[in-house]
């Protein structure tokens, strides 16, 4: 069983996006957008003509850090070792076959355009899943460097990453998968240690044209978010 007690869910209903707080999603929460699974799993089901958040291009079906409480939970890197891990398996794609799975973001403030520092992304490319990792630089940067981080990761195959950021900036990304490994380590730009950070994971396609089966379907079977 995933350990949900410490996130809130936005789903891409039709009309509008829907926050799903943590106090529900803890409650049994479970819709189309959601399910769980007898296994212990969950599942994300994200439509292409799903409803958008107001500054988002894409929908998206994705878990937000919170506080047991429920009050949105913000960190300073400096403040801990924080570390996000996750095992996991794509089974569907949009036509634009890209999902991002799993974010390291910042909290809209000066110095941010309310950006992710780190967006872990599959990307079914020629009949296969590429794992990569988009990551900026520094706040406001409107370039994202794209990073290979394996490759061959077939759909309906588990895999799993580990991102890890250090109190002394330091970023630490491991992928493992059957078909391919792959890691990254970087020192992060000082001017990241004055941003709020905090985790998201789940089903983020970037598409939003197709028919209503069009989408994407992604299944945890580990999520686990800590700073210590």
């Amino acid at each position: 069983m995933i350990d949900l007690s410490t996130w809130n869910l936005t789903v891409p209903a039709t009309t509008s996006n829907t926050l799903i707080t943590t106090a529900r999603l803890n409650n049994g929460y479970s819709s189309q957008y959601f399910r769980r699974n007898s296994d212990g799993s969950i599942s994300f089901w994200v439509p292409v003509n799903g409803a958008r958040t107001e500054d988002a291009s894409y929908p998206r079906t994705e878990l937000r850090e919170t506080q047991a409480d429920g009050t949105l939970s913000y960190w300073y890197h400096a403040s801990a070792d924080n570390y996000l891990s996750a095992v996991l398996s794509v089974e569907q794609v949009p036509s634009q076959n890209k999902i991002v799975i799993g974010q390291i973001h910042s909290k809209d403030e000066p110095g941010s355009q309310n950006d992710p520092l780190l967006k872990i992304q599959y990307h079914y490319l020629r009949g296969n899943g590429r794992i990569e990792a988009l990551l900026r630089k520094r706040p406001g940067d409107s370039e994202v460097e794209n990073i290979l981080l394996a490759e061959n990761v077939a759909l309906g195959e588990r895999f799993g990453y580990d991102l890890r950021i250090t109190p002394t900036g330091k970023l630490g990304i491991t992928v493992t998968s059957k078909g391919d490994n792959g890691n990254l380590y970087r020192q992060l730009s000082g001017y990241w240690s004055k941003q709020q950070l905090y985790f998201k994971a789940g089903a983020y396609i970037q598409d939003n044209h197709g028919a209503k089966n069009e989408g994407g379907r992604v299944t945890f079977y580990w999520l686990n978010g800590l700073h210590r």
